[in-house]
């Protein structure tokens, strides 16, 4: 009887405890994005992309802290440690050739993660099939090469230029 009642004594007393109002404050968070772009060869391989891929992830951060900082003097808070990091992949857009428009990038990809946000069909990267037959190239036939008077030089075709760009959301602490 003795143990019966000492356990239901002890049940109440875990009940209340459960009930208890709690003293402690959410903790007060900014989210931020970051986001960075670096040049990056047309033709790059992965040993070069790689890198490349980490410098612009590290200038996101920056940029990401600098934000937070902004926000948090705005708000007259003070910023406090990282939370969260999440990745948010990253992408490669080259420019320029004979109509300065878009041209598709060469080289070899980085690893961007997966990225955070879904990516439309359309702008997902194409990805070459490796099942597809070789390509057969006929020799050329040389003809005798006519006199032509000639033309006006042609405007010389731009530069091609490529950027990785990538972002990176963090989340802080506010205090």
């Amino acid at each position: 009887m003795a143990v019966a009642a000492g356990l239901v004594l002890a049940n109440m007393l875990g009940v209340a405890a459960a009930e208890a109002p709690t003293t402690a404050t959410p903790v007060r968070t900014v989210s931020v994005d970051g986001v960075a772009s670096v040049p990056i060869a047309q033709g790059a391989n992965r040993a070069v992309a790689t890198p490349a891929y980490r410098e612009a992830m590290a200038a996101a951060v920056a940029d990401g802290q600098s934000k937070a900082e902004f926000l948090a003097g705005k708000t007259a808070a003070t910023l406090g440690s990282v939370q969260s990091v999440i990745e948010g992949g990253g992408s490669i857009q080259c420019t320029g050739g004979e109509e300065s428009g878009y041209i598709e990038y060469q080289g070899e990809q980085p690893d961007f993660g997966s990225p955070a946000v879904s990516v439309s069909p359309a702008l997902a990267p194409q990805v070459a099939e490796s099942t597809s037959a070789p390509t057969v190239h006929k020799p050329r036939v040389k003809h005798p090469k006519k006199k032509h008077k000639r033309k006006p030089a042609a405007k010389a075709a731009s530069a091609t230029t490529c950027t990785l760009s990538t972002d990176v959301t963090l989340v802080y602490a506010l205090s």
